[in-house]
């Protein structure tokens, strides 16, 4: 990094500063701030850290986890508690910039993984661990002004531009045509989104084994129990404040949320 160049610290701190104040950063002083996405999570664990969301919790217990293709490096944050709620929910309490809508599933470990399971672990058996599944709704929101313009890695330091979470009930896991399975979301007065097959890796367990090696790269094991939610159906609607919104992946199940 060049010395005249923001330092992660700096970068933490307006993060933290950005969260605390409801407001948003512009994104062109700290364009050439993260080199590499292992920098950009040491951000994301520092604003944590700051903030408070996990009181020294060594694998926090909802994720939020995807890619736009298999092909893609998938990325992963943490969510703070306090915006994981279950369906019905009012999120009027929360402050949001400029909130959007993903359709989600989320997926339920029932069983602890170690690091060593997590390095063993492909694509074929991750889903095993699984015990239960769920329809979620993730409001994106980013403390970067101009989003589209924002870097990757400055949206991934931002907790992959996390508002909040909803969960709906819990249901067993079992395996689904994911290619046939429907989605349908309607928020506020516009038309419902109807999408079929459209999860970008195909598959929700797919990123399991990915997201489980990040989780353990440290050494700790995941307790069962820890919820990541996968990617969305419908890339990301428009929402404004006091929208309903609802969402159904037949099923498998439905919510519903105020923003």
């Amino acid at each position: 990094m060049n010395p005249s160049q923001p330092s992660q610290t700096a970068l933490t701190d307006a993060l933290v500063a950005a969260r605390r104040g409801n407001r948003t950063l512009d994104a062109s002083p700290w364009t050439d701030t993260l080199a590499t996405g292992a920098q950009a999570y040491e951000v994301q664990d520092a604003v944590a850290a700051a903030l408070g969301w996990f009181d020294g919790q060594p694998v926090p217990g909802t994720w939020k986890s995807g890619g736009g293709s298999r092909t893609a490096t998938l990325t992963h944050a943490p969510l703070p508690p306090a915006g994981v709620r279950q369906s019905p929910a009012d999120f009027g309490d929360l402050s949001f910039n400029a909130p959007g809508i993903e359709a989600e599933v989320a997926l339920r470990l029932g069983q602890d993984v170690t690091p060593a399971q997590a390095a063993k672990l492909d694509h074929d058996n991750a889903a095993s661990l699984v015990d239960a599944m769920t329809v979620s709704v993730e409001i994106v929101d980013s403390r970067w002004q101009d989003l589209a313009a924002t870097p990757a890695l400055l949206r991934l330091a931002d907790s992959q531009v996390h508002g909040a979470l909803l969960l709906g009930e819990w249901k067993p896991y079992a395996a689904v045509d994911w290619a046939s399975q429907r989605c349908e979301a309607k928020v506020g007065d516009a038309d419902t989104v109807v999408r079929e097959g459209t999860h970008p890796l195909a598959d929700p367990a797919w990123l399991l084994p990915i997201w489980l090696r990040h989780l353990t790269r440290h050494g700790q094991t995941v307790p069962a129990g820890t919820v990541v939610t996968t990617g969305s159906w419908v890339g990301i609607l428009p929402c404004r404040r006091g929208d309903q919104v609802t969402v159904e992946f037949p099923g498998i199940g439905g919510v519903r949320l105020s923003v």
